[in-house]
């Protein structure tokens, strides 16, 4: 039998993610590869009581199928929330929930994009989008990304020669890098793409995690009806429970509302449910506040092993929030040689390879501080000074 798959998945590129998951199944490995958030941070007795509450007294309706765009309580809590932390006019016809903020990716990339399309994206930028979107086979434009932002310069002399699609960012504690736009670069993005027909996709995994506490102005604030923006639970509640929202236009929700339709339905009423339920009976802010209290501790305590353990030649982003820095090797030291040797002496590290769609990163490595104990941090940040020392 000759399966004759589609051109797209010979096209696609190849993933690292299941070698990352293979390796990371050995308990002895220390791992800062992946992108999970401290598993002890979230609330399974609040999350549960919530489940029992809601399912008692609504499970038939919990249990049934439901309406494409999503439970309207929880549309209507998130659109209350963006008004309130970021003050941006928004109501619950301008929210659909998703399959986790991941799937956002693919269906706008299915509304907007034919193969051949231009698509700008941060340089390094998401493996997850550059993996969503490859399949749909657009051109990607990369846009380099300096320690405050996007080069404008470069930014804006390629929207005005390709005409992307859209641009896709992150503004808020990047993923990987770990940088957060400065207001000044957030506004000069707008203008770049005010009165173009060129859309910002804003994704805001990370929005909620500063380690200050204050929130950053969205590039919506500034653009509005040329930006969608992406947000999810995911981060500050439970990945698990795969619940993220899209925050549009009506006339991209439309389209988006056809294509989450013919994907899936809708996604886990159940879930929505019990995350409405939970938002309902818990101070989110407060538990928020704990999270970044701790993600900001392990993010100075990295910063600083590596800034005093550190063969000299290596660098690092200094991130504001998120769960993410990237570090720069030292010249002729491979990302891929890093990765082999550590996994040989039970650290694990993401190469920055992946995160480049046109080739680079061989000089970088992609570090997670959210999902390791201080003592964790310590010890595998020790393996891995030696691992780089090792091969210079």
């Amino acid at each position: 039998m000759e399966y004759r798959f589609a051109t797209r998945m010979v096209r696609a590129p190849k993933s690292f993610l299941d070698e990352l998951f293979r390796v990371s199944r050995d308990p002895k490995i220390l791992s800062f590869a992946g992108g999970l958030p401290a598993s002890e941070l979230i609330d399974v007795e609040g999350i549960a009581l919530a489940a029992r509450e809601m399912l008692e007294e609504d499970g038939r309706e919990a249990l049934q199928y439901s309406t494409t765009d999503g439970y309207l309580p929880l549309r209507e809590y998130i659109a209350a929330r963006y008004r309130r932390r970021l003050k941006i006019p928004a109501e619950a016809s301008d929210i659909q929930i998703v399959n986790g903020s991941q799937q956002c990716l693919d269906l706008a990339a299915k509304i907007f994009l034919d193969p051949g399309d231009c698509l700008a994206m941060e340089r390094p930028g998401y493996l997850g989008a550059v993996e969503a979107f490859s399949l749909y086979e657009p051109e990607f434009q990369p846009v380099t990304l300096l320690e405050d932002g996007p080069d404008i310069e470069e930014f804006s002399a390629m929207v005005k020669r390709s005409c992307p699609k859209f641009f896709y960012g992150i503004p808020n504690s990047q993923n990987p890098s770990g940088v957060t736009y400065s207001r000044d670069k957030r506004k000069a993005v707008a203008e770049c793409l005010n009165g173009t027909d060129t859309i910002f996709f804003e994704d805001d995994a990370f929005g909620e995690l500063f380690f200050d506490g204050k929130p950053r102005s969205p590039v919506k604030k500034d653009l509005d009806q040329n930006t969608m923006m992406s947000g999810s639970f995911s981060k500050i509640i439970s990945p698990g429970l795969r619940i993220g929202w899209i925050f549009a236009p009506a006339p991209v929700l439309k389209q988006f509302n056809v294509a989450k339709q013919a994907a899936d339905l809708h996604s886990n009423f159940l879930a929505q449910k019990v995350m409405c339920r939970y938002l309902e009976s818990t101070d989110l802010d407060a538990h928020i506040r704990g999270i970044c209290k701790i993600y900001g501790e392990n993010c100075r305590l990295m910063s600083d092993l590596i800034d005093d353990h550190f063969p000299p030649g290596v660098s690092h982003t200094r991130p504001e929030g998120g769960m993410f820095m990237m570090a720069t090797l030292p010249p002729g030291i491979s990302s891929m040689k890093v990765f082999n040797e550590g996994i040989k002496e039970k650290v694990a590290v993401l190469p920055g390879i992946p995160f480049y769609v046109d080739g680079g990163g061989e000089d970088t490595i992609r570090l997670n501080f959210s999902s390791a104990s201080q003592e964790q941090i310590r010890q595998g940040l020790e393996r891995l000074a030696a691992v780089i020392r090792g091969l210079i």
